[in-house]
């Protein structure tokens, strides 16, 4: 058993963990309901871009995957994304619990950051500081990214954001990940 297979399956014995993918209704972005239901959407996700993958690659993205939205039962809601008590820092806070691995925990923190990216540039205002804060944030920007696919191509998401995103990062930083991969993710109807 791998050293990220070992983490999920603690993470997956947590009470906490265990407790807060029964939580969730069906709302804006989530139309699926319970975090567990997410959960399973974006495992069909993974399985998708599967053959891209290396088996560790693999591994991490099932990591950031069922811990990125655990929290929100117990998050304060409206604050930012780096506030204590937003949904990715409490998912961040417990992922440490198992973990050392700055990138992943970099990840789960900051994983709704393009979207609030996306917002801004949409807005007209500057993004430009938090663009950069982001990036230098992320090392692994083939993991990041391709999480950032899994996660954002489920129903009730439009793909607007995550496309704009990937074409806006792509001269900042290197990644064999491309929109192409976005196009590779279909959902439940046959559609991309």
């Amino acid at each position: 058993m791998s050293r990220y297979e070992q983490i999920l399956a603690k993470i997956q014995a947590d009470q906490r963990y265990q407790r807060n993918i029964q939580w969730g209704q069906p709302r804006p972005g989530h139309p699926e309901g319970a975090i567990r239901q997410h959960i399973q959407e974006l495992e069909e996700n993974l399985e998708q871009l599967r053959p891209r993958l290396s088996s560790e690659e693999a591994w991490k993205l099932r990591i950031l995957i069922h811990t990125h939205d655990t929290f929100k039962s117990e998050a304060q809601q409206g604050v930012p994304i780096r506030h204590p008590r937003s949904h990715a820092s409490l998912a961040c806070q417990f992922l440490r619990e198992y973990t050392n691995d700055s990138d992943l925990l970099a990840m789960v923190q900051l994983h709704d950051e393009p979207y609030a990216l996306w917002h801004k540039h949409k807005a007209g205002k500057d993004y430009s500081d938090r663009l950069e804060e982001l990036i230098h944030a992320v090392s692994d920007w083939d993991l990041f990214l391709t999480f950032l696919i899994i996660d954002g191509c489920t129903a009730g998401k439009s793909r607007e954001p995550l496309a704009w995103f990937l074409g806006r990062i792509t001269d900042c930083v290197s990644s064999r990940v491309t929109v192409e991969w976005l196009n590779a993710i279909t959902d439940q109807d046959g559609n991309t």
